[in-house]
């Protein structure tokens, strides 16, 4: 049979086929993994959260309860024992606190260079600071008036480094009694600045137990500036062990104002602003 046979054969049923309906396709289903209940099994950061919250405050009414139940088993032997052991406590902290009033704790003082050794045996930790007050020395001599000009201005920066450090200590030294803070003049000390190895002024050394621990330096570990707070200098004492440390710094508890407090290096500046 020819093609064109073929052609006239095939005619009419091509036609039935192009005029039946084309089929409906299936609905849109969500995959397997997509639905509610595989979601469920992955729950939100915001449950996390909440199941997180809810262990520890579990955690801490058990233990709430292990101590309220302790107590509710003491008899009044017991309760009495532990009156007593508060007692011996606050007795052996104040009898603590009248030794280190009386070794000098509590005040920031200057101390002469054959002092130094009698004062860091008395006590377990001391911070000593090394300062200098007239610089350059006594026989610096200026051949011009920039000279002059330079010389009064290292005077006055030495001179208020060290203001400004002493303002700090002596915060520092009426919240940590158990630390012994004192000042000495590095240029009236020379055996002792030298047996140091104190070349960069001013210069606190940390001493524990009769021996130099550790040093700071200049204001490099407490910003660069000499407008560093408080709280700067005391975290760094405590990372040395300087001072004891507990939780929230002692200083902060002081603040209540929020009003900007200027530095020392300000309050200068502002002063010989008003003389002129």
């Amino acid at each position: 049979m020819d093609d064109a046979r073929v052609r006239q054969v095939a005619a009419p049923f091509q036609a039935q086929f192009l005029l039946l309906p084309l089929p409906t396709p299936p609905p849109l289903r969500s995959a397997p993994f997509l639905t509610s209940s595989c979601f469920a099994l992955f729950p939100s950061g915001a449950q996390v959260v909440e199941q997180s919250v809810l262990t520890v405050v579990k955690a801490v009414e058990d233990k709430l309860d292990e101590e309220i139940a302790a107590l509710e088993r003491l008899d009044l032997d017991d309760l009495e024992a532990l009156r007593e052991r508060r007692l011996q406590q606050l007795k052996k902290a104040s009898e603590r606190r009248t030794r280190w009033a009386a070794l000098g704790h509590g005040e920031y003082t200057e101390i002469a260079e054959k002092e130094f050794f009698a004062t860091v045996k008395a006590s377990d930790r001391v911070v000593c600071h090394f300062y200098r007050e007239n610089w350059p020395c006594k026989g610096f001599r200026a051949n011009s008036p920039v000279e002059n000009i330079v010389k009064w201005k290292i005077t006055l920066l030495m001179s208020c480094s060290s203001q400004v450090m002493d303002k700090h200590l002596n915060l520092l030294a009426n919240q940590h009694m158990e630390t012994r803070f004192i000042k000495i003049h590095a240029e009236k000390s020379p055996f002792l600045t030298e047996k140091l190895k104190i070349v960069v002024l001013p210069t606190l050394a940390l001493i524990k137990h009769a021996k130099v621990e550790d040093y700071v330096v200049g204001f490099d570990e407490l910003g660069g500036t000499d407008e560093f707070c408080t709280q700067d200098l005391e975290e760094r004492l405590a990372r040395s062990q300087a001072i004891i440390f507990e939780g929230e710094t002692s200083i902060s508890q002081l603040k209540t104002s929020t009003r900007p407090q200027r530095s020392v290096r300000q309050s200068e500046t502002a002063n010989s602003s008003d003389s002129e």
